[in-house]
């Protein structure tokens, strides 16, 4: 019997997932490490909500929420529906646990201490209404390749 890490991506937490998600991270891993159990493994299957970036921003200015609000209205949400998908979780936790900030504090931590991690000053673009920094994805104008008007900084749908 050997030991058997399922490590299933991480959905934001910005809404209900639907079938598409589902098919795409939940059925899969779970069809892997229920196989895996049968066959006499020893199988830890995890994942969880992400509940940072830019996605959960979006959704909690349309909802006019904050982002932790948005975060724990959705991550309750996708508990609920994967389990009643009857998903084989060992743990679906989120990165807002003191637990998993203190992970990350650790890995990014020794990255750092070792060199792998620099500091270095990046120009970004402020809102000037909100003083917010502001990710691509909430600056809107033109396409610099193709001339699209409703181009936003991290796509253009032209």
């Amino acid at each position: 019997m050997s030991r058997v890490l399922a490590a299933v991506a991480w959905p934001y937490a910005n809404g209900p997932r639907h079938i598409g998600h589902v098919s795409g991270f939940g059925v899969p891993s779970d069809v892997f490490s229920r196989y895996m159990r049968m066959a006499g493994h020893d199988v830890l299957m995890v994942s969880g909500s992400d509940e940072h970036g830019t996605a959960i921003q979006v959704k909690a200015d349309a909802e006019g929420l904050t982002a932790r609000e948005t975060a724990d209205k959705y991550h309750a949400q996708i508990v609920s529906d994967l389990q009643g998908l009857g998903l084989s979780y060992d743990l679906y936790t989120r990165t807002t646990t003191p637990n998993h900030y203190a992970v990350v504090q650790e890995i990014f931590t020794a990255l750092y201490n070792n060199g792998y991690i620099v500091a270095k000053t990046q120009m970004g673009a402020i809102s000037p209404s909100t003083g917010r920094t502001l990710p691509d994805r909430f600056i809107e104008g033109t396409c610099p390749l193709c001339g699209y008007h409703n181009a936003r900084g991290d796509q253009c749908d032209n």
